[in-house]
């Protein structure tokens, strides 16, 4: 369990609480693949009496923090819900600052990826987004390509249930005839990744809006009452002990000790 502590010399200081934490983690333990639920933007932004762009803003220092503290964890994959399809109903002026925001970040961020071996890709109906986003998303996938120690993963312009829709339109355009659960799977936008262990959503909120509605199945759900833009590295431990201590059922009669699938 020491090893996770050496794996953030530098950055926490020894002793802390934080540090202390970290150490009560088991890295045999560890979820192979964590989805976060980024919520609460908007409210952190209303309760200082500011306007909702800058709780997106703030919400981007959770992003890196987060990003940086699972590559340090060594936790496999990482998926981050950062756009909805339903997101397009808030103002224009809204949603052109959350594309600079993403644009600003893959830019300012890559020595992270790179230094950490962070593989970068996004997911969603990626041809609705605006061609400086897809641009700069191609260049961050393609720059990342190589990276094989975390596999990071951002949810834009996405549905579930359109994921759902356009996996069974590619088999039906493959294919026909009778459809089966590993056809769907091996067309999901996330395929070729493992199904998230513990989704994780921040602000209080018990729903799961409408993300990865085939892939958490069985995935441990953890709320936190924090909202993202005070998200850190602290309250992502608190996720993962509470993950440490249950057993995972997978909808059977028995169970057995959380143990990741890596």
């Amino acid at each position: 369990m020491a090893d996770l502590v050496k794996n953030f010399e530098g950055t926490i200081e020894p002793g802390s609480l934080e540090a202390e934490m970290i150490s009560q983690l088991d890295p045999d333990k560890l979820p192979g693949h964590v989805a976060i639920i980024m919520d609460g933007n908007g409210r952190w932004a209303r309760q200082r009496g500011l306007a909702r762009v800058q709780g997106h803003k703030a919400g981007i220092e959770s992003v890196k923090a987060t990003v940086e503290f699972s590559a340090r964890l060594g936790i496999p994959c990482l998926t981050l819900y950062a756009f909805s399809a339903e997101n397009w109903k808030r103002p224009a002026s809204e949603v052109n600052t959350l594309w600079s925001l993403l644009r600003e970040y893959l830019q300012k961020e890559m020595h992270t990826l790179q230094e950490h071996q962070i593989r970068f890709r996004a997911i969603g109906r990626l041809r609705e987004l605006p061609d400086s986003v897809q641009e700069s998303l191609y260049t961050a996938e393609n720059l990342t390509r190589q990276n094989d120690r975390m596999f990071l993963t951002i949810a834009l312009n996405y549905s579930g249930r359109l994921e759902i829709v356009d996996a069974v339109n590619r088999w039906l355009e493959e294919r026909g005839g009778e459809i089966t659960e590993k056809d769907i799977e091996a067309r999901l936008y996330t395929a070729g990744l493992p199904d998230p262990d513990l989704l994780v959503r921040s602000s209080g909120e018990m729903r799961i809006s409408n993300f990865l509605l085939w892939q958490i199945a069985y995935s441990e759900i953890y709320v936190s009452e924090v909202l993202w833009p005070d998200f850190r590295g602290m309250d992502l431990i608190k996720a993962l002990l509470d993950y440490q201590q249950r057993e995972r059922r997978y909808g059977g009669i028995l169970s057995h000790p959380v143990q990741s699938a890596r």
